[in-house]
């Protein structure tokens, strides 16, 4: 079993291909001409735009330029080229009660709430989808709705795990400059890749069966086809697919909370984009013959699962490769059932995508026990590092660090060191990882593990509570083993958690500077473990036992009296990496925390800004970085907030009618400027800002 900074990096000969530089110059440079054509701006995911006419100057300025309900509140009973009548979201979900009574489908009713997209805008319209998987198409100047194409996914259902009914966005295609062939594709709640007309919101003909493939097919224990329902409805895709050199390449999520060992395999999977024939898959769980299979011990990968990515893609349409990070393998936080490293879980893979061959992939974390997936897709940039030019990728990640590579080669940037770690748990049947690789450069992002000296300290009776409350718990550095409630030891607290220090809404590059700005959370948690009924799983995390530890009127959770932090502040920030150095520029605090700092035991306390307002995701423009807050707005609420992308310092906000829930993107469209972002309601709404 190789170790080390190599971790099997391989080296493929790369065909070149011609291609235009427009498609060349998306990698690096956001989006031209005033579009938003891939979810994080471009297939790097720089989240960037070269758009200046919003400025520190006139940002306050900013009035909401027109309001969208989502469809999911009225959900369409028809497809775009149907009937339309509608119903109510109540009636909808009565009828889903009736005629489908499985428990993994009726115990999470459809749920529009979760309204994450972030909307493509080309040729002047606005493209995403909905929790439901309805795909949308609006006038970008107006907000007026185009079409909407509704699958119908939801009598199919969603998955039974945490994150359900939540679709992030879509992706585009198109034939050539003239834009005669354009389509939009994205993932449903049921596990299916949906191609439209993005002209008509059309089914695409010729691709698939009416412009739908049943992903499921050919994946070992989730094939519809072979009748295996049950872990076929743990599968769906949330995430939007990405489109490179007419190959469409999705992940998916497959539901982890679960009592059997047995899952689908989270397999990377491509199909051509315009008949929908299947291209190739990348075994992120390997077979029998694949590389890696010798680190899932015991012949695990035969029942293993996960390891999927269900977070978006990043490619480098020159290079023709793409690159995939993926997540834990089952069980998120008890590996009894498959010892080993368990390649290719919690890695970042690189892959041809002609072909779907790995080029290079370097494992993050060895036999993953803290649920910290790759919660989202690389950054692509260029960067000068001692006077050397690197076509680099920068990886944040949940567990806080900066994972920075040659993207060509997978040659980490700075030494990536493998270190020592505990290895001791009571778990049962756990085999810990002695080591992990720790990168020397850049510095972490967030905080990580929890010691004594990490608890809050305001004031020395605060202290005091602090010590009291994580009495019983097990503290440590980051990659402390997880323990089992085993009398006076109640688990281990561990950070970050699975919430992740960074997560979906990722990281923003500046391709000018090569600054990376990234927002994070500073949390903590404990993991709950029980032995489950009726499954083949020694051991499981969440339900039901939280319930039965709060009959019993216990806590899995050290509990601050009236509701007082447990931890030192910043509760969440947004920090600025130049990535041609390794060095961190700034740090703010993202909010002044008010919800806190009006405690009646620190109001009289001269705190400075503590942060806790969210961790919104980032967006860049030539001139300034945004982000969405829950607080501080001048009525209270939630805000959209402009910072000084060289200091950090704090421009201006303007107020949003809800809180934010997807990450912002700028267009323009007739010589005006947009800011668009999703916001929560009854039901959820898409806005956009422009100048009066």
């Amino acid at each position: 079993m190789f170790r080390g900074l190599a971790c099997f990096i391989s080296f493929m000969t790369c065909v070149v291909l011609t291609i235009s530089s427009v498609e060349s110059a998306e990698v690096q440079q956001g989006n031209s001409d005033g579009e938003w054509r891939v979810y994080g701006a471009d297939k790097g995911g720089t989240k960037y735009s070269p758009l200046d006419q919003i400025d520190r100057d006139n940002f306050q300025d900013l009035e909401i330029a027109w309001r969208w309900k989502s469809v999911d509140g009225f959900l369409s009973m028809s497809t775009a080229d149907g009937g339309e009548w509608w119903s109510s979201r109540d009636a909808v979900v009565e009828r889903l009660e009736q005629e489908t009574p499985n428990l993994y489908r009726t115990q999470n009713s459809p749920n529009y709430s979760n309204f994450q997209a972030t909307p493509l805008m080309i040729g002047g319209v606005l493209y995403f989808n909905t929790p439901l998987s309805q795909g949308v198409a609006l006038d970008a100047r107006t907000g007026e709705t185009r079409w909407v194409y509704n699958p119908k996914s939801y009598e199919e259902g969603t998955t039974a795990m945490t994150v359900t009914w939540r679709q992030r966005g879509v992706a585009y295609w198109t034939d050539g400059p003239d834009r005669k062939d354009e389509r939009i594709f994205w993932g449903t709640g049921g596990g299916d890749l949906v191609c439209v007309d993005a002209k008509t919101g059309h089914p695409c003909e010729g691709f698939g069966k009416h412009g739908r493939i049943d992903l499921t097919i050919g994946l070992p224990r989730a094939d519809r086809s072979n009748r295996d329902y049950l872990n076929a409805m743990l599968y769906s895709v949330q995430s939007p697919p990405i489109v490179v050199r007419d190959v469409v390449i999705h992940g998916s999520s497959i539901a982890d909370r679960r009592i059997n060992k047995e899952a689908a395999p989270g397999w990377v999977r491509a199909w051509d984009v315009r008949t929908g024939e299947h291209k190739w898959d990348f075994h992120t769980v390997p077979q029998e013959e694949d590389e890696g299979v010798e680190t899932w011990q015991n012949d695990s990968w035969r029942y293993s699962g996960n390891a999927n990515v269900w977070t978006y893609l990043s490619a480098d349409e020159e290079l023709g490769y793409v690159y995939l990070p993926t997540g834990t393998s089952t069980n998120d936080y008890y590996g009894g059932h498959r010892l080993g490293d368990n390649l290719f879980a919690e890695s970042i893979v690189c892959v041809d995508v002609e072909t779907g061959e790995k080029v290079w992939h370097f494992q993050a974390i060895h036999h993953g026990l803290w649920d910290l997936d790759f919660p989202t897709a690389p950054n692509l940039l260029d960067i000068t590092v001692d006077g050397k030019s690197i076509k680099a990728l920068a990886q944040v990640s949940k567990q806080g660090f900066i994972y920075a590579f040659n993207r060509v080669t997978g040659e980490p940037i700075w030494p990536i060191e493998e270190r020592p770690v505990a290895t001791d748990t009571n778990l049962p049947g756990e085999v810990v990882s002695p080591t992990q690789p720790f990168p020397t450069k850049p510095a972490p992002f967030e905080y990580q593990g929890v010691v004594e000296d990490d608890l809050v300290d305001f004031t020395p009776e605060i202290r005091q509570m602090a010590l009291e409350a994580v009495k019983g718990f097990r503290l440590g550095p980051i990659y402390t083993p997880q323990m089992i409630a085993d009398g006076e030891m109640k688990g281990l607290l561990f950070r970050p958690t699975g919430g992740g220090a960074a997560n979906w809404s990722g990281a923003a590059v500046d391709p000018e500077t090569g600054i990376l700005y990234v927002p994070s959370r500073n949390r903590a948690g404990v993991i709950t473990f029980y032995q489950p009924d009726g499954g083949n799983l020694k051991y499981t995390h969440g339900a039901p036992e939280p319930a039965r530890l709060a009959a019993k009127g216990e806590r899995n959770f050290p509990t601050m009296p009236r509701g007082l932090p447990l931890l030192k502040p910043p509760y969440s920030r947004m920090t600025a990496i130049d990535m041609n150095t390794g060095d961190h520029i700034w740090m703010t605090p993202l909010g002044n925390g008010d919800l806190i700092r009006n405690h009646p035991m620190l109001r009289d306390l001269d705190l400075p800004p503590l942060g806790g307002d969210g961790r919104g995701g980032p967006l860049l423009t030539k001139t300034l970085l945004f982000s969405a807050l829950s607080a501080g707005g001048t009525d209270g609420g939630a805000r959209l907030v402009a910072y000084d992308k060289a200091t950090g310092e704090e421009l201006g906000s303007v107020n949003l009618p809800r809180g934010a829930i997807g990450t912002p993107m700028t267009y323009m469209v007739d010589g005006k400027q947009y800011i668009a972002l999703t916001i929560g309601g009854t039901p959820p709404e898409l806005i956009a800002f422009a100048l009066p």
